[in-house]
């Protein structure tokens, strides 16, 4: 008796579970004109406009409000071409110099923002291409983008915006002003690796001045550091690790 109630107690409960996905499928069952009011179907004959088209052009002269035109550097961080052909056979361009809007705080705050969202997941916090997710890359893990100081502004921008390598394009998520305070932040970046103590600002001098020196670990630490297979190396580099290979 038991065991038969349970079975129709099952019954039920899939009947009404049933009946809620079927409900959870009608698109309509919130509003019922939505079967009921004129609408236009791709490539279908249409009776209300004259020509009969039912897929409409975007009238003429119009273009995405998104999209910025009339400086070809802005948008793409060329300047023309060098007059050169690549071994591909491709004409080989001349990239922005400088980066063509203001530099201000603002905007290397931005830069910093969506770098470390963006990039920093692989090329790093710093840049230098050491990360969580660098070191599981074995097949070409990202290169630091200190390597890449003597590039044009524009070259970065472009490699940002239509990628390189493994790298996919970040146009989608990134905005053009977005791709230049990036371009801005990776500067700074690199700078800050090789900039020396007298062309830091008297404050930021004075404060790093202010700071402990960093204190060595006691000597017995020190000595099991030494001790470990690998000590001294880089991270990813120690004895056992997999060769790593940076992206050209």
């Amino acid at each position: 008796m038991i065991i038969r109630r349970a079975q129709l107690a099952l019954v039920a409960l899939a009947g009404a579970l049933s009946a809620l996905a079927s409900l959870g499928c009608d698109e309509n069952i919130l509003d019922p004109m939505a079967d009921r009011q004129p609408r236009a179907h791709a490539y279908n004959e249409s009776l209300f406009f004259a020509d009969g088209l039912s897929m409409r052009a975007p009238p003429d002269g119009t273009v995405p409000r998104e999209r910025v035109l009339g400086n070809v550097t802005l948008t793409t961080g060329r300047e023309g071409e060098t007059g050169q052909i690549a071994p591909n056979g491709e004409r080989v361009p001349s990239y922005a110099k400088a980066i063509p809007i203001p530099v201000t705080r603002k905007l290397l705050d931005l830069g910093r923002k969506r770098f470390d969202i963006t990039c920093a997941t692989c090329h790093g916090p710093v840049g230098d291409g050491n990360s969580i997710v660098a070191n599981q890359m074995s097949l070409r893990p990202p290169p630091s983008l200190h390597k890449y100081n003597d590039r044009a502004p524009g070259y970065i921008f472009e490699v940002i915006s239509k990628g390189f390598g493994l790298m996919a394009s970040y146009a989608a998520e990134l905005t053009i002003e977005e791709r230049w305070a990036v371009v801005a932040y990776v500067r700074a970046l690199q700078i800050s690796q090789s900039v020396t103590l007298d062309r830091i600002p008297p404050g930021e001098r004075a404060r790093l001045e202010a700071m402990p020196a960093a204190s060595s670990p006691p000597a017995g630490e020190r000595r099991r550091l030494e001790a470990m297979p690998g000590a001294g190396s880089a991270p990813g580099h120690g004895a056992g690790a997999p060769e790593r290979k940076e992206a050209p």
